[in-house]
């Protein structure tokens, strides 16, 4: 097998990986939404990262995170899977949905 065999399999299993990934955070959000427990969060932090690939362009992701009370009563900060609404900034009250086996996954309840 030469080497460009090679680097095209490397890049399926890539993508394959990718869209493996993709279909498993949709599922979960889905999961969470229908059968998640509601509470009360807190938007806590923002984070931002750039990167830039081999071509020069630049991708930006953001990630919320809020922190919540479980039914424990334990304090749990926890990434949303859902973006809020651009107008919600840090230390906004939310209601977020939450699998107690997935207390780090959130979602936004929908109203």
């Amino acid at each position: 097998m030469g080497f460009q065999n090679f680097a095209y399999i490397f890049g399926a299993v890539i993508v394959v990986a990718i869209v493996a990934g993709v279909i498993y955070s949709i599922a979960l959000a889905r999961k969470i939404q229908k059968n998640g427990i509601e509470a009360d969060a807190v938007l806590t932090r923002v984070e931002t990262h750039t990167t830039t690939d081999s071509d020069g362009d630049m991708t930006t992701t953001t990630t919320y995170y809020v922190t919540y009370i479980n039914q424990e009563g334990q304090s749990v900060e926890a990434a949303l899977m859902t973006e809020p609404p651009r107008s919600v900034r840090q230390g906004a009250s939310l209601r977020v949905k939450y699998l107690p086996e997935k207390p780090k996954s959130v979602v936004l309840v929908k109203r």
